[in-house]
């Protein structure tokens, strides 16, 4: 999907200045009122502005840089995952507040980006985004590992009874053969998995693993009418799998891996 960029061309103003925090971008003509759930904990009321047949989904907040903690993170996604429980949403940027105090200030980027955003809200119109990450089992792992490489057991059995400080260099050579037989398997199971996942997905987005043990984590975005199937693929894999890697999934995402719309203010 193509990136875009929007251009809002604001003077410096003061922290207590009000404008308009954009959570998201929906297919939408009618009134939307979703409670005071805004960002911030002054309880300011969520709603949408309108134009054509596109809506801005917005709260009131003071013209400022929220830090990404917690608290703000999840204020912005509890937002997100309310308006998807009835629309897909193009998510916004965390923190992107347009610096106009009324509703006129957010109807003039519909109507100015109209075209684009209308493209966007097409492409993924019927589609949903599903996390999974996949960890390799410690306590599984690694003994696989030794049962599988003959050759880094033969070495790993001859080492057994030497003394540590002796065999120094040959317990690191057993180190690095296991860091390597570690990847080979990881990639063999990263490969069964998206070969069963892939023909699934309209798109997928293959993230940066975070600590040695993980395998995968990727965002797949689907049509909604094959979830069901994704569902069981998922739960085969991890009866094929599960006494060896630990399987994370979650639905029903913001499309956040799969659309990049951002407000630069």
């Amino acid at each position: 999907m193509g990136n875009l960029s929007i251009n809002l061309n604001m003077e410096n103003k003061e922290a207590t200045k009000v404008g308009k925090y954009i959570y998201g971008i929906i297919r939408n003509q009618g009134n939307i009122d979703l409670g005071p759930i805004g960002i911030g904990k002054r309880g300011d009321s969520v709603y949408g502005i309108s134009y054509r047949n596109i809506c801005a989904i917005v709260s009131n907040s003071p013209v400022i840089q929220y830090e990404a903690r917690r608290v703000n993170l999840t204020a912005h996604e509890v937002v997100l995952e309310e308006i998807m429980k009835q629309y897909p949403v193009l998510p916004v940027r965390f923190s992107t507040i347009a610096d106009t105090d009324d509703d006129s200030g957010i109807r003039k980027i519909l109507e100015r980006d109209y075209t684009r955003l209308s493209d966007m809200l097409d492409e993924i119109d019927g589609k949903k985004e599903l996390g999974l990450k996949v960890i390799a089992i410690e306590e599984a792992i690694y003994p696989y590992i030794l049962e599988k490489h003959a050759d880094i057991r033969a070495l790993k059995d001859k080492l057994i009874h030497l003394p540590a400080d002796k065999t120094y260099y040959q317990r690191m050579k057993i180190g690095e053969m296991v860091e390597a037989a570690l990847q080979k398997e990881k990639d063999y199971f990263k490969n069964c998995i998206l070969d069963r996942l892939s023909p699934l997905a309209t798109d997928i987005k293959i993230n940066a693993n975070y600590g040695e043990r993980m395998l995968l984590n990727a965002a797949f975005l689907i049509r909604n009418e094959t979830e069901a199937d994704f569902d069981e693929i998922v739960s085969e894999l991890d009866l094929q799998f599960g006494n060896m890697l630990s399987f994370k999934y979650v639905g029903t995402l913001p499309p956040y891996n799969f659309v990049n719309l951002v407000i630069n203010i």
